[in-house]
């Protein structure tokens, strides 16, 4: 069961790593959901302007990589739908459950692959999720950092890394600026620590 903590984003990462002690590190969402990324229908402060903001980006985010996962598989198009899926939810142009669901997919897209393909498609899925729950737009962002080091050549893969960190911020609209940051400071830990550049 997923909670919504009104104590701040600091205390609600904190008592995520506490419920998460006896298991092990958390991956990229935390059980107690931080209220900034829960829409103000749902109880939260994020505002339909900027959940559609952090999909855009994230979409952004997986799509930069993407060809990683094109050039091992260019039969299978889900990762590219999924993507397509989180732009298009953005516009109206489909319902909440068919992005997350077409999300889903990239990430079955992913199973039987390892290295960069493999973390492109689950870029693509997470971008897909966005529409659901609006914290997914760091997962986008951590996977396709996450491709971009295994794709480099051996000894390069934490350079690549920082320069696919530096790039996805360089993206970030001004509005969410503040708020991706903050996230990527208070989550890096469980993202792998793929936020420090």
């Amino acid at each position: 069961m997923i909670e919504v903590f009104h104590g701040g984003p600091t205390e609600y990462v904190r008592r995520a790593a506490v419920n998460e002690s006896a298991k092990g590190p958390a991956m990229i969402l935390p059980k107690v959901r931080d209220p900034r990324f829960v829409t103000i229908r749902r109880g939260g402060t994020l505002t339909d302007a900027d959940h559609h903001l952090l999909a855009l980006w994230a979409a952004s985010c997986a799509e930069h990589v993407l060809d990683l996962f094109e050039s091992a598989r260019p039969e299978d198009p889900r990762p590219r739908q999924a993507i397509e899926h989180a732009r298009a939810w953005v516009r109206g142009e489909v319902k909440m459950m068919q992005a997350r669901a077409a999300g889903g997919h990239a990430m079955g897209a992913a199973r039987d692959l390892r290295g960069a393909a493999r973390h492109a498609a689950y870029a693509a899925g997470q971008a897909g999720a966005v529409a659901h729950v609006a914290a997914h737009e760091l997962g986008a962002a951590a996977y396709a950092i996450k491709a971009a080091r295994a794709a480099a050549p051996t000894g390069e893969g934490a350079a690549a890394g920082r320069r696919e960190c530096r790039w996805q911020r360089d993206q970030l609209p001004e509005a969410i600026r503040e708020l991706v940051l903050d996230d990527q400071r208070l989550r890096n830990e469980i993202c792998w620590s793929v936020f420090d550049c």
